[in-house]
């Protein structure tokens, strides 16, 4: 009866319309670097308010999924991630930009982000009560777990000087401590400054790093004579290039985002993961386990469709939890559980008995937006290709404005647009001595949950670390993260052995 009802709903045209501009506009806003899928929401939610429940969430849903999937574009085009889940994307998808299959890279964008989209709202749609049930098991042992899984793809992400790597990476952790303490709420490392005392803010950092301080490098390596051979092959790679993958390379692509897509959808529904954790999570497993390592971050196609699947299948997860427990996912689904409540619903057990024809709307809403995005995505994605064709010049002025708007615009703060300015010099430091950025973010991104938990877990145990040994969850986890480090050391041993024999 419930989906009867969601269907008669859903169906009508005018939720149809809303859903339409919804993808449309967070299209616009994912590929902005600097303008998040949170911001978007949070704009757009008080707007909505005007609408009836269906049309005003079909607008937030539409938003939600395509300003995800659209963070990929720019991570692709120049290397500068739309939103955080898309950080993962900017290492094989710039790489095969730059090698001519920007319209394949494009398309595999869309495609396997619709699928980790439609993959995680089946997920909901089956395993809602089974997946919260176990979520809300996680203690401050269980997170700091995840952390420390998420920070041992440091490695992962280290390419060729796995050395480098972890001194950027911990670095990264030591400005993540930047602020209050999270437990006596004492200032640390403040220098004075009040604008310190809410710490570093991510997305600052991350689009100074990814995007100023690419454009700086390229400034720095400009080489006129190779530029005019390089813009004669793009428009070359351009007419040939195409946007959908292959027979074989759908079917060897299967198993690696099937994988994905479980994981992200796992990672979705433990409160205050996102498409960023889990990004950088099934991204560094999944070249783990690929036959092909070494072509990740070099322009693998399975790189970029983990990725890609691993965004989107995290909001499914984020939905269950908001819906079956009322505890956000995210930042995007903790304006969700708002506007719930302003429609005089309250998300937790009692939506799915009091509010069930509402719990089946919004499954099939996110199943039409990801439809609508794969039309959309794939409609305009030779339109996105043709970027290309932009002179250097064009792409840094309209990289570096956004930048600075988008920094601007998360706190309205000149502090913020002076902290990714700083974060672009050191990126393009990181660049010239040869260090990777990646890890850096990884580290201020997990650095504060890593840090929260494991003194929340010594807390409660009055300092002894037995407790992180002594949970069912927490030792599991543990040993999935041990195998992962162990698991290519020994692999790469057997191969040496069979060449040898």
């Amino acid at each position: 009866m419930e989906w009867a009802a969601a269907f008669d709903q859903v169906l009508h045209l005018n939720v149809m319309f809303y859903l339409l501009v919804g993808a449309i506009i967070g299209t616009v806003v994912g590929a902005l670097p600097g303008l998040s899928a949170t911001m978007a929401i949070a704009i757009l939610t008080p707007l909505t308010f005007w609408l009836s429940p269906n049309e005003g969430f079909a607008m937030l849903i539409g938003v939600w999924n395509s300003a995800i999937f659209a963070g990929g574009i720019s991570a692709i085009l120049v290397n500068t991630p739309g939103t955080p889940a898309s950080i993962m994307q900017s290492l094989d998808g710039y790489k095969m930009y730059t090698k001519g299959q920007g319209g394949l890279a494009l398309g595999i964008n869309v495609i396997y982000s619709v699928f980790g989209g439609v993959f995680s709202t089946l997920m909901l749609m089956f395993f809602s009560f089974p997946i919260a049930r176990f979520a809300i098991k996680f203690g401050p042992t269980e997170y700091f777990a995840v952390a420390l899984l998420g920070m041992s793809m440091m490695i992962a992400v280290s390419e060729k000087s796995i050395l480098k790597g972890l001194i950027v990476g911990l670095a990264g952790v030591l400005v993540s401590t930047i602020g209050l303490d999270p437990i006596l709420a004492v200032k640390r490392f403040t220098f004075g400054s009040t604008d310190l005392i809410a710490g570093v803010t991510f997305l600052p950092v991350m689009i100074g790093m990814f995007g100023i301080g690419e454009v700086l490098n390229q400034i720095y390596e400009r080489d006129k004579a190779v530029e005019a051979v390089e813009e004669a092959q793009k428009k070359q790679n351009l007419k040939l290039g195409r946007v959908l993958p292959t027979k074989k390379q759908f079917l060897s692509l299967i198993r690696p985002t099937v994988i994905a897509g479980a994981i992200g959808s796992f990672i979705g529904a433990v409160p205050a993961a996102g498409g960023d954790i889990a990004s950088i999570i099934v991204w560094g497993q999944s070249k783990k386990m690929s036959k092909h390592p070494e072509e990740y971050g070099e322009g693998s196609i399975e790189g970029l469709a983990a990725a890609s699947t691993a965004n989107n299948a995290v909001l499914g997860g984020a939905l269950t939890t908001m819906l079956t427990l009322g505890i956000p996912g995210d930042a995007v689904s903790a304006i969700l559980i708002g506007s719930l409540m302003m429609y005089g619903m309250q998300p937790g057990p009692k939506m799915f008995t009091e509010n069930s024809s509402f719990v089946a709307t919004i499954i099939l809403l996110m199943l039409l937006a990801n439809v609508v995005i794969l039309f959309l995505g794939l409609a305009t994605a030779k339109a996105s290709a043709k970027v290309l064709n932009v002179k250097k010049e064009t792409v840094w002025v309209a990289v570096t404005l956004f930048c600075i708007v988008g920094a601007f615009s998360l706190n309205n703060s000149v502090f913020d647009v002076m902290i990714m300015l700083a974060a672009g010099i050191l990126g393009f430091l990181f660049k010239r001595g040869g260090f990777v950025p990646g890890p850096f973010i990884l580290g201020l991104l997990l650095g504060s949950l890593l840090e929260a938990n494991m003194r929340r877990a010594l807390v409660m145990s009055r300092g002894s670390y037995a407790i992180f040994f002594t949970r069912p969850i927490t030792l599991v986890i543990f040993i999935f993260i041990t195998i992962s480090l162990v698991y290519p050391t020994l692999k790469s041993q057997l191969s040496k052995r069979k060449k040898a024999a």
